[in-house]
């Protein structure tokens, strides 16, 4: 008989010498040892951490973030990281984190893990203050008023919006494509007990005889510490509008310009998943949105962030554009651009809103009426399976005229080495191509971007010392349909510099 030391002995050197193999390219690991997704396991650690149904976590997150931890940048109302854990003048749920999980303030701001298990702690504590019981926490309905105290609304409508957010994502189930994979929540019945709250009124509701400007809106009133009463038009013209992004999600934003410490306030915000527009300051008064502009302009905020595409979706810009176009229509003011503008080209302002990720093409053409393009993709070099590039090119996050998180960098060279964008086209057709790049002195001059048309590959070369932060159109193409490498950044080269590969865009005329 073989004795127990001579057995682990035994199996120890098979797992090593497999572990070598694998390592030597001679064989490949099992499917099982795949990593797995570290958010994904973040929720179901966090929810088994403290007794939170896991998929209520996972719909509250991405209620407030698309679960995007925005680099531990917060926003516009203080929330940091996937859980928008709040810190500000009223609100301390990060302090509360803080203290619920022994992690530091700083770790819970950055580290997605850390933050997730904060939001647990937090909403695990609020459930402990309305005493649902061990059974109670079985049943992911009568969750619904601890959802509502988390999103620290500043009234009850406001905190009904913010729980039926919650549970519609529940009822039609969640994808959140991360860094490292997927992280769903399959669609389900609930029944939310919405206890007291079932009192306050209903912002989803068919919308009421409310004294708004804008007859497809709810009214919310900011708090009157945050605009400025006025008499306009008669004290001041207006024809400007000022198209803003959020920084938070629709419910956050409505309370926080709710909130006296904000400071702030638009006349209408805008929801992502279906246009839903609620009006918060008259037209005839100045929202504090624009700084020296707020005597002329009316201000519109769209629920999302400026990094994350996937707050912009059609039913927010056609519900939009309907919105700027009566406002237009009312005050006479010309519907181009030198008159609808983003908060970045107010002069005298720090902000970047609506971001690159605003396609004005589409916008513009939805207020005047005309046909936006009926397809259009961008993929950024943090796609997951849409970017490919050898381990020859470096990643960067060094120029903030970048495109979403990072951009990736290499030596020219006598070869091609090409990174690739791939995307699926929906049609044969003719395209417009476009390429965004930082430009700083040090890259190429001559940078050459490779497009896959139906013809055979077409190379046009691209100054990136200059014109950076942008779209720059590359031409137009007839692209073959089908899932293809559309657009290649080459390192094959005469120019002098470092070649930049960071996003494109297709859309299709």
């Amino acid at each position: 008989m073989v004795s127990v030391q001579v057995r682990r002995s035994y199996r120890l050197a098979v797992a090593f010498a497999g572990l070598l193999a694998v390592m030597l390219g001679t064989l490949s690991p099992p499917a099982s040892a795949a990593p797995s997704d570290p958010l994904t396991d973040a929720f179901t650690h966090a929810a088994a951490t403290y007794d939170v149904p896991r998929d209520l976590l996972v719909a509250v997150g991405y209620a407030e973030t698309h679960l995007d931890g925005h680099r531990g940048e917060p926003s516009a109302s203080g929330g940091y990281g996937v859980m928008h854990l709040v810190s500000n003048p009223t609100v301390h749920a990060l302090e509360q984190a803080a203290k619920l999980t022994a992690q530091p303030v700083e770790t819970l701001k950055s580290d997605d893990a850390a933050n997730v298990a904060g939001g647990a702690a937090v909403l695990r504590a609020h459930a402990d203050e309305l005493g649902l019981d061990a059974t109670a926490r079985k049943d992911t309905g009568k969750w619904y008023a601890a959802v509502a105290e988390y999103g620290n609304a500043s009234s009850p409508e406001v905190a009904r919006l913010y729980a039926d957010t919650v549970y519609d994502l529940l009822a039609k189930g969640v994808t959140a494509a991360t860094p490292n994979g997927t992280v769903t929540v399959q669609a389900q019945a609930v029944t939310p007990e919405r206890g007291t709250y079932a009192q306050a009124p209903d912002l989803n509701a068919p919308r009421l005889a409310a004294a708004v400007d804008y007859p497809g809106a709810h009214w919310v009133a900011a708090s009157s510490s945050n605009y400025t009463v006025s008499n306009r038009p008669a004290s001041n013209a207006i024809d400007r509008i000022v198209i803003h992004v959020t920084q938070g999600s629709y419910a956050g934003t409505i309370s926080w310009f709710q909130n006296p410490a904000a400071q702030v306030s638009a006349h209408y915000v805008v929801r992502s998943s279906d246009g839903d527009i609620t009006q918060m300051v008259r037209e005839k008064d100045r929202a504090w949105h624009a700084r020296d502009w707020n005597s002329r302009s009316v201000g519109i905020e769209h629920e999302g962030y400026v990094d994350n595409a996937s707050w912009f979706t059609d039913a927010m810009y056609r519900a939009s554009a309907a919105l700027t176009r009566n406002i237009a229509d009312r005050y006479n003011i010309p519907k181009d651009r030198t008159h609808i503008v983003g908060h970045v080209e107010v002069p005298g302002n720090d902000h970047t809103d609506p971001g690159p990720h605003w396609n004005w093409t589409t916008y513009m053409q939805y207020v005047t009426g005309g046909t936006p393009p009926t397809w259009s993709t961008i993929v950024d070099n943090g796609t997951a399976g849409k970017f490919t590039a050898s381990a020859n090119w470096g990643t960067s996050t060094y120029s903030t005229q970048r495109y979403g998180a990072d951009y990736r960098f290499a030596d020219p060279v006598s070869l091609s080495d090409t990174s690739w964008y791939r995307a699926t086209i929906p049609s044969a057709g003719s395209y417009r191509v476009e390429a965004w790049y930082p430009a700083l002195s040090g890259y190429n001059s001559a940078a050459p971007y490779i497009v896959a048309t139906s013809a055979g590959n077409t190379t046009v070369y691209v100054d990136q010392r200059t014109g950076g932060g942008s779209w720059r159109s590359l031409g137009t193409f007839t692209l073959n349909a089908g899932d293809q490498n559309v657009v290649g950044v080459s390192r094959w080269t005469s120019g002098t510099g470092l070649v930049i590969a960071d996003a494109v865009r297709i859309t299709r005329l």
